[in-house]
């Protein structure tokens, strides 16, 4: 099993990072951006650590 970071949980379970059979990421930090000029919503925000398995 992979590291388990508690601190950050993810349920992108195709994510390289993500922690298997845990809805945690496997990383000690992430870096979280945006795809829009002026962020309004969540769903305007990314998880820039994301990689796909």
């Amino acid at each position: 099993m992979s590291y388990v970071n508690e601190s950050i949980k993810c349920t992108v379970e195709q994510c390289r990072h993500h922690a298997q059979s845990q809805n945690y990421c496997s990383l000690n930090s992430i870096l979280v951006g945006t795809h829009e000029n002026n962020p309004t919503m969540d769903q305007c925000t990314d998880c820039k650590s994301f990689e796909v398995k």
